[in-house]
């Protein structure tokens, strides 16, 4: 009897086998029709996900271009800046000497009657004339001021008079020196202007 039931477990998995690879080819069918969907729908996302990358590096390259632009402005800005720092390096110092030549000249303008007093009024002169001669080098000059029209720009009306032999606006006397730095007015010159 164990042989009859063994002959008929050997006939069982041969139907068995027989119905799997049906089942099997069914699948394959059914699975080819899914991975052609697979595929088209795989097709659908890569457009769209190129089209996306397309998009996010366009996007990435205008910025690239844009921080570049920034970066060109600043070092040019920079560059201005320390031209114009390099440029005008002496007015600080300009603007502390300028007091200190003021006082120069009232002290020359003292009327000298001994020999002593002479030699120390050279020696002032001296000094003053060094300290002009090293505002000089520096592009630190006096402002032009007695007989020029009047500019506001360079000039600081303090007095106003109606004198003859001058013009309208024209300066009549200088009050205080003005001096510049190179097309820059570090201290304007106070002036009377004729009316």
């Amino acid at each position: 009897m164990d042989e009859k039931v063994n002959s008929q477990e050997g006939i069982e998995p041969q139907e068995e086998q027989q119905d799997e690879e049906k089942i099997d080819e069914t699948n394959v069918v059914v699975n080819e029709d899914i991975d052609t969907e697979e595929q088209v729908f795989d097709e659908d996302q890569r457009d769209d996900e190129v089209t996306r990358l397309k998009e996010e590096n366009a996007q990435l390259n205008e910025k690239i271009a844009r921080l570049q632009a920034d970066f060109d402005n600043f070092r040019k800005r920079t560059k201005k800046e320390k031209e114009k720092d390099l440029k005008y390096k002496a007015q600080d110092l300009a603007t502390d000497l300028i007091p200190v030549i003021d006082n120069f000249e009232r002290a020359l303008q003292v009327e000298v009657k001994d020999e002593a007093t002479k030699s120390f009024a050279e020696g002032i002169q001296m000094v003053y004339d060094q300290l002009k001669q090293a505002l000089e080098q520096n592009d630190i000059v006096e402002i032009e001021a007695e007989g020029e029209q009047f500019d506001p720009q360079k000039h600081q009306a303090v007095m106003q008079a109606q004198e003859e032999g001058y013009e309208s606006n024209q300066v009549i006397q200088v009050m205080q020196k003005g001096y510049q730095l190179k097309d820059r007015v570090i201290r304007p010159a106070m002036v009377k202007v004729n009316e």
